[in-house]
């Protein structure tokens, strides 16, 4: 992932990122309604020390990751990836 080798190049903070993601999957898949519902069942979980979020879709019993979304750059452009 670009963002993990963009981040151990800048200040070594690639794993702390993928901590922070692995944080926000996990927060995901315990309390999966808890996060911000942003469109209708479209819901954003923020991770904490970078600017990216979890976009997520909840199919069933299953939780749909749509992008790990920089909050700065480029927005929604995530928004072609889910079926109407």
């Amino acid at each position: 992932m670009s963002s993990v080798r963009w981040y151990d190049e800048q200040a070594s903070l690639g794993r702390d990122f993928l901590d922070e993601l692995d944080r926000g999957v996990r927060l995901i898949k315990s309390h999966p309604l808890a996060a911000t519902e942003i469109e209708s069942e479209i819901r954003r979980c923020l991770l904490h020390r970078f600017p990216y979020a979890l976009i997520y879709g909840i199919d069933g019993d299953t939780i749909v990751v749509i992008a790990v979304a920089h909050l700065h750059r480029r927005p929604r452009y995530w928004s072609d990836r889910i079926d109407e």
